[in-house]
């Protein structure tokens, strides 16, 4: 009689003339190897996106303006009407902010893209047998490499990052970078794009900015300077200056952007025909060549209702009052006939001519001298 033993739980199974391994050994190597390499991927991706929600949750509510006014008890002020228009109060600032959060939420974004996967990357690598020395090894060295081949590029992407944290300008800000000047129309962290006063927009690298004026950012000071006539009256002229500054301030528009009292000083500067004197006001930002220009009008006109001339210019005020002047002798126009076309003028004017002529005397020829015999 032929008996057939049946398997035991550790021995194989034929299917198909192979050999299977038991369910046991199934799952002694997946919860081995292929359960770590599951569960190294798993999370990563878990921190990885932990990271950028954080990131990208803190980064909008700097955008906006938000950090302070939506927490603890400052949390009605932010909801009311009041809030909200004390965050855009100043549309440059609100938009040199966003900016900058949103570039260096998209760097943090990046950089912990590349760390969290390096890492989990290597540990893969490890899990799997492999050397990580040769890999190390590589990677000094091509670290190495580019950051001599890339000397250029690494030093724009660090300056831009630091001036982006250091918040040195922004968007809408007008800067002296030397060799461009003008309005900030966007910052990255390799380049800055500028517009100059003629409209060519400058692409310049962050890296070759060895110094940075910003005149909009904080307060600006709106100067004019005034040449009087040398024997002018200098303190009438203090007192019409202080008239002009306080007509700009009184101003309902441009007014508003005047920070502080004007300040007249003294004489800035002598010459044989002029003394100089300079008008100073504090004001909000990218608004002192605004509130300059309606100083250097309200100036002008104080000094010439109150006769005051500018430097070199006493005769020629003194013919221009003589001009304005009105004169007795002169006949009145005739006024003219609105019925009159453009042929009825021509035809008076000749008349007028034809007889202005006939009533000039007629020149009467001298005799001539007697001969001497």
């Amino acid at each position: 009689m032929r008996t057939t033993s049946t398997p035991g739980p550790s021995s194989t199974t034929t299917i198909l003339d192979r050999e299977v391994p038991p369910p046991s050994t199934w799952w002694d190597w997946f919860v081995g190897l292929p359960l770590r390499i599951i569960l190294i991927v798993a999370i990563s991706s878990i921190v990885l996106f932990l990271l950028r929600r954080s990131i990208r949750t803190i980064t909008n509510h700097v955008a906006e303006g938000t950090p302070f006014l939506d927490r603890g008890i400052l949390r009605p002020i932010g909801e009311s009407e009041v809030g909200s228009v004390l965050a855009k109060a100043n549309p440059l600032s609100s938009a040199r902010r966003a900016q900058r959060a949103r570039t260096i939420g998209s760097v943090l974004r990046s950089t912990s893209t590349i760390v969290v996967g390096g890492i989990a990357f290597f540990l893969i690598l490890a899990e799997l047998g492999v050397n990580l020395a040769p890999f190390i090894a590589s990677a000094g060295v091509i670290g190495v490499a580019l950051g001599f081949g890339a000397q250029s590029l690494v030093k724009d992407f660090l300056t831009g990052l630091f001036m982006l944290l250091e918040d040195q300008y922004g968007v809408g800000d007008v800067v002296d970078v030397g060799p461009a000047n003008g309005t900030v129309e966007a910052v990255t962290l390799r380049i800055t794009k500028i517009r100059d006063s003629d409209g060519t927009l400058w692409y310049v690298p962050n890296g070759t900015m060895l110094r940075v004026g910003n005149k909009t950012q904080g307060w600006a000071t709106a100067v004019v300077e005034i040449d009087v006539d040398y024997f002018a009256d200098l303190d009438q002229v203090r007192g019409l200056l202080a008239q002009a500054a306080s007509r700009v301030v009184k101003d309902p528009v441009v007014g508003a952007h005047v920070l502080g009292e004007p300040t007249i000083t003294g004489i800035e500067r002598l010459s044989a025909d002029a003394v100089t004197l300079r008008l100073k006001v504090k004001t909000s930002p990218a608004m002192q060549w605004e509130v300059a220009r309606e100083l250097r009008t309200a100036t002008r006109e104080v000094l010439e209702r109150a006769d005051v001339p500018l430097a070199g210019q006493r005769d020629l005020m003194a013919t221009h009052r003589a001009a304005l002047a009105p004169q007795d002798d002169e006949p009145e126009p005739t006024p003219r006939d609105p019925r009159s076309t453009p042929l009825d003028d021509v035809v008076s004017n000749r008349d007028a001519r034809v007889s202005a002529s006939r009533d000039e005397p007629v020149p009467t020829e001298e005799p001539p001298p007697p001969v001497e015999r």
